[in-house]
């Protein structure tokens, strides 16, 4: 007898047969049970819920059988609302229920939902011809809505192909292509699948998560232009409805959801380096400690900030089971003596060094962890053999994992993983054709094994580390952002996968996500040196800077494509280890509100259609644009800026908003807008974090009006900042006719900020009169003068159109630099 693959029956869900019976929920059958949020309507066919979370978000619930599911946690994080007023009416046997922001009509027959805005906008409604709303075909459950004029979806998750989903249809299961040969199965971007999100939001206002891990597929106006839908392999019907109007606050209420994304360290925003260690696949034997420590080396001895360093899998032995697809955590041979290794690298000031694993247990020459793990039942079972994924769901299996396997290299020096393979549960793996366990269960918990896997190094971790987590994956699913961060995968260094790759980060944003990175250059492949400097300036400017790559003997290290790259990856390294003030603030903004540092211009400008269709421009936190160079050999490109007045940051031009430009492209610059009233904290140079208070600060500042910066300080490890332990700077900058005032605020907080110089870098187009510090004149200098220690003063560079002042405060004071003109 033949039985069908996984990926047979997966392809079947996903094209169903149009013969299948489909369900719908039928008639509303008497008046709902009340128990304080929650409603729960009864009808022909089935039962639905409505529980009200907060005024702007709804979860709705439609079950076939008997019961609801019981809650989970890997995807929602909260279960219990504060009880809510809700204002219930009923007429000709429908129903109206009310909250401050929203109504949910409910029509009697068929059962169907329309939701509207408290001034009785309808945002969504499943009330329109010959809908039925909620149905079930088989083990699929789904839902279909009416599709409004003018309506465009964004989010999705880590997706390669397009950012505006209006018209398509999608396909999100984690994973991705497996067709051979690579070029048109695993490095196709339309399959591109290792972090999708059952979530989106509407420029209507809305956006709709919905929950449940299996398999789904979402036709967005693909099939009729004037209906979406969304459906599920399996499970139950449970989507949030979540009102904002605008993007942000939908952010804000689906990570309260489904959580936010904590801090990492702070050094953690400075260089992440990968390296095979010198012996990559084919090379293996050439790996080596000695290469790590001269690697890491040579970045300090040539002055190239970093604070990260992992090793890649060949640090490690191939197991005789699962080979390089499993981990034996057993050292390659050749690998001599990794504790001196980490001491050395420890030594040069490394903050963190991690390792590389994949999920499966291995055994080893010398170590047997997969016999040991099967025998003590610490593996999740398969169908036709006893296991060897670790079971990241059960937490005794976690902790056998972790004292039996993580502590022989944690307690050597390795303070994180690199967790790979995410998407080999229940799925046919890259690097073999296993597929792991194919149980219906399996194929439930297939898109959140990632989270459970990603989950336990990154609390162990910072148990044992005694600091914050960290842990670096590559698959993901909703509520990944609480377990950071994660990197978009194995593309080629090839110019066609550069742009798909910034398509990735903008997707992956607009769903929760803001600690992503990437490869920069490249994976795989030696690097056009224009590519990969072009990379490098996108990679710097990406929420966690990552250079890593298998290119034998290449390996994207950037004195390796020429001094052009090499000087171009020191320039752009070193100034954004200057913006990690500004870097770490934006942070620490998206702990609280869910609003991520990598923003599509559509996040914030909504109701522009010019944005919808920007996929390769992005805001860099508040005041910064980034426009990467995408085509070789481009002396140009076309740049749209939002609304509002911007500055060109190489030149201190000025643009006027709205409007599409076609600027000039340098190689060596990365173009760069930045929005007027921009306030940009920077710290001095330094080639890695030293843990301890910044010094000197300087607020690059772009007068237009007023503005303000909150500039957040803390010891930049601890979870302290959790319970308040931080403290806010608010500077302020106001802009008038007779001059520009900025305002550094006195430090607000339980953290203890030192005493230091305030430097201002004030663009103006001219010299100002006068210049006072906290009430007192300034004297006039030259830069010369200016940057001795300890000195107060001004001077004016004509040539760059910048104010330059300097003064002294302690941390409870104010100072205010008043520029009379």
């Amino acid at each position: 007898m033949i039985r069908p693959s996984f990926s047979l029956l997966l392809l079947l869900f996903l094209f169903p047969l149009c013969s299948q019976a489909r369900q719908g929920i039928g008639n509303l059958k008497g008046k709902p049970e009340q128990k304080q949020n929650t409603f729960t309507f009864s009808t022909d066919n089935a039962r639905v819920q409505l529980e009200f979370c907060t005024p702007e978000m709804v979860r709705i619930r439609t079950t076939w059988e008997e019961e609801f599911e019981p809650e989970e946690s890997y995807m929602v994080v909260q279960h219990s609302w504060t009880p809510l007023k809700v204002d219930v009416k009923k007429k000709s046997g429908n129903y109206t229920l009310s909250t401050d922001a929203l109504q949910v009509r409910v029509r009697k027959a068929p059962f169907t939902l329309e939701i509207a805005n408290k001034e009785g906008d309808i945002l969504s409604t499943e009330s329109f011809g010959q809908s039925e709303g909620a149905y079930k075909r088989n083990k699929v459950v789904g839902t279909r809505k009416k599709l409004m004029p003018e309506e465009h979806f964004f989010g999705f998750g880590e997706r390669m192909d397009f950012v505006d989903q209006r018209g398509k249809e999608l396909r999100l299961n984690v994973g991705r292509g497996t067709l051979k040969p690579h070029i048109i199965g695993a490095y196709n971007v339309m399959e591109a699948n290792y972090a999708p999100v059952p979530f989106f939001m509407s420029t209507r206002g809305y956006g709709i998560f919905l929950h449940n891990p299996y398999a789904t597929r979402w036709d967005m106006g693909n099939t009729d232009e004037n209906t979406y839908a969304f459906e599920a392999e399996g499970g139950e019907l449970d989507y949030y409805f979540i009102y904002g109007p605008d993007f942000p606050a939908i952010l804000g209420h689906y990570t309260t959801l489904t959580g936010k994304a904590p801090l990492l360290p702070r050094f953690a925003h400075g260089l992440h380096v990968g390296t095979y260690s010198g012996g990559t696949w084919g090379h293996t034997e050439m790996a080596s400690t000695d290469y790590v420590v001269e690697l890491a080396r040579k970045y300090r001895a040539m002055g190239i900030p970093i604070d990260i360093l992992h090793l890649d899998s060949t640090w490690r032995m191939f197991g005789k089971s699962g080979g390089n697809g499993a981990t034996s955590y057993e050292w390659r041979e050749n690998m001599k003596n990794p504790e001196r290794m980490f001491e050395q690298l420890y030594a040069m000031n490394l903050n963190m060094v991690g390792l590389h694993i994949r999920g499966r247990y291995d055994n080893g020459t010398h170590l047997n962890l997969l016999d040991q793990a099967r025998e003590q039942g610490m593996v999740y079972p398969e169908e036709t053999n006893p296991g060897e994924f670790v079971n990241f769901f059960d937490e005794k299996a976690v902790d056998w994992w972790w004292d039996n396997a993580v502590m022989k290299i944690a307690s050597i020096g390795a303070k994180f993983l690199k967790t790979d393979e995410g998407s080999a549960f229940g799925r046919e793996a890259n690097e073999s054709k296993k597929v792991g366990p194919t149980s219906p269960e399996a194929q439930r918990l297939h898109n959140i094994f990632p989270i459970a896997y990603a989950k336990a190094p990154y609390e162990r971790f910072s148990k044992f580390n005694g600091m914050r987590g960290m842990n670096h994956t590559r698959e993901g699913y909703a509520g990944i952002q609480r377990y950071p961060f994660i990197w978009a995968g194995d593309w080629p260094s090839e110019w066609q996968y550069f742009a798909p790759v910034i398509k990735a980060g903008l997707n992956i944003g607009l769903s929760g996500v803001s600690y992503w990175t990437h490869n920069m250059g490249g994976f795989e492949h030696k690097a056009d040196p224009e590519l990969y400097i072009r990379w490098v300036q996108f990679g710097m400017f990406s929420p966690v800077a990552h250079v890593f790559g298998m290119d034998h003997p290449g390996y994207k290290e950037p004195w390796n494509y020429g001094e052009e790259a090499l000087a171009n990856f020191t320039k752009y390294d070193k100034l954004r280890y200057r913006m990690i003030p500004y870097i770490y603030s934006s942070a620490f903004e998206t702990y609280k509100t869910g609003v991520p540092m990598m923003r599509a211009l559509v996040l914030e400008n909504q109701n522009d259609v010019n944005t919808y269709s920007v996929e390769d421009q992005y805001m860099f936190g508040d005041y910064l644009m980034v426009c990467p160079v995408t085509t070789k050999g481009a002396q140009t490109r076309v740049v749209y800026l939002p609304e509002g007045e911007w500055v060109e940051y190489w030149t201190g031009k000025t643009y006027e908003g709205k409007k599409h430009y076609n600027i000039v492209t340098p190689l060596d610059q990365l173009p760069i807008f930045v929005k007027a009233g921009a306030i940009i904290p920077m710290q001095e140079e330094v080639q890695f974090d030293d843990r301890k208070a910044w010094g000197d600060l300087t607020f690059e500042v772009y007068p237009a009006g007023k503005s303000s910066f909150e500039l957040f300080e803390d010891d930049g490890l601890s979870e302290e900042y959790k319970e308040g332990g931080y403290s806010i700077t608010t500077v302020t900058s106001n802009a008038t006719e007779r001059g520009t005032t900025v305002r550094i605020g006195a430090a607000k907080g339980a953290y203890q900020v030192p005493t230091r110089n305030y430097i201002i870098k004030v663009h103006q187009d001219k010299a100002p009169t006068s210049v006072k510090a906290g009430g007192k004149q300034l004297a006039s200098t030259n830069s010369e003068q200016f940057t001795g220690a300890g000195s107060e003063g001004w001077y004016y560079d004509a040539e760059a159109k910048v104010l330059w002042a300097k003064s002294r405060k302690a941390a409870g004071d104010e100072l205010n630099f008043d520029l009379s003109y």
